[in-house]
């Protein structure tokens, strides 16, 4: 859910941010030699090897060499973790409960935070790829996983019941796309964005809990909530989706780090034919969803009693990125 947006958010422009420097501002020149030993070592094994080693998990700096291991990265972010943590839950404080609002299932009347903790243990980098400085931009690719302890209960108010909601067992696998905008000026980066990649795809899993309850009070509510985390991560974070964050205090115009709107999708629902009956008595009232960002559904009219409906009904869709959007068509029943 939109946790997921501030949890990134919060912890990740830390990690960026650590990394970048210590990339631009230090050569490694002595880590380069041992670096070096150990390529040799592992040239002696192919790639197959190396997957029958480390199994369906590999990270993927084995997968693609071009991504470098940091063990100093994650031996610093250990040591920090506690001062991250704390500045990740601000941001998600004040970031994440309006997402949680604006993209809160009907039948849900409020969803916020009851506890807040990210735990003690930091997330690993797997790897690290930074790509060369282009229009004065640098693009790093992390290999991020974190299964943490994190604190996390949600207030879920519903108008058959309210309950409280425990997240556990987090873990989140995913490449992280950030890109850093220089500047001239101290401290030589004016912006950040922050996107998952596709492919990968990203995992995110988890168990919910009713904390002094049963999940049973709300029928229904651990599919609406794992559908909502399906649609903050795609919606907002899955690349071309991105966050775009300006730094440093340094007057900037973020509207080139933006997505913006390609075209407009015209798209004409017809009629469907020969639907399949899911009443009892009767026969289903159809009618059709269309989106291609979840935040942005339209709907056709419903069609009582009827499993041949005819709609004739046209919709605008904006369309961002035609390389990796597409149109998602759903017919459900009233």
């Amino acid at each position: 859910m939109g946790l997921f947006s501030g949890i990134f958010l919060g912890m990740v422009l830390g990690i960026a941010l650590m990394a970048a420097w210590q990339r631009m501002m230090t050569y490694r020149s002595a880590k380069r030699i041992a670096k070096a030993v150990d390529i040799k070592l592992l040239g002696s094994l192919n790639r197959d090897d190396l997957k029958k080693i480390c199994g369906d998990n590999f990270p993927e700096w084995i997968s693609f060499p071009i991504y470098e291991q940091v063990k100093w990265l994650n031996k610093q972010l250990s040591k920090l973790w506690p001062f991250v943590a704390d500045a990740a839950t601000l941001v998600i404080r004040e970031s994440v409960e309006p997402l949680l609002e604006e993209y809160r299932p009907t039948g849900i009347s409020s969803l916020k935070f009851s506890k807040l903790s990210l735990g003690n243990v930091a997330p690993k980098i797997e790897g690290i790829r930074v790509q060369s400085l282009n229009k004065g931009q640098i693009i790093m690719d992390i290999d991020f996983r974190w299964g943490g302890d994190p604190n996390i209960v949600l207030a879920v108010e519903a108008l058959v019941a309210s309950i409280p909601i425990q997240l556990k067992d987090l873990q989140v696998f995913t490449i992280i796309r950030v890109i850093f905008q220089l500047a001239d000026e101290i401290p030589c980066i004016s912006a950040v964005v922050v996107a998952l990649l596709a492919e990968p795809k990203p995992r995110i899993d988890y168990t919910l809990k009713a904390v002094g309850g049963s999940l049973t009070a709300l029928p229904g509510i651990s599919d609406m909530i794992d559908d909502m985390v399906n649609s903050i991560v795609t919606d907002t974070l899955q690349w071309p989706h991105r966050i775009v964050v300006p730094l440093g205090g340094i007057p900037v115009d973020t509207s080139e780090l933006e997505l913006k709107p390609q075209g407009t999708l015209r798209v004409t629902v017809i009629k469907a034919n020969d639907l399949k009956n899911m009443e009892m008595i009767g026969k289903s009232d159809p009618y059709a969803v269309l989106y291609i960002r979840p935040l942005f559904k339209v709907k056709t009219k419903v069609i009582d009693n009827n499993l041949n409906p005819v709609w004739n009904e046209v919709f605008d869709l904006i369309a961002e990125d035609k390389e990796t959007q597409s149109l998602i068509v759903e017919v459900l029943r009233n």
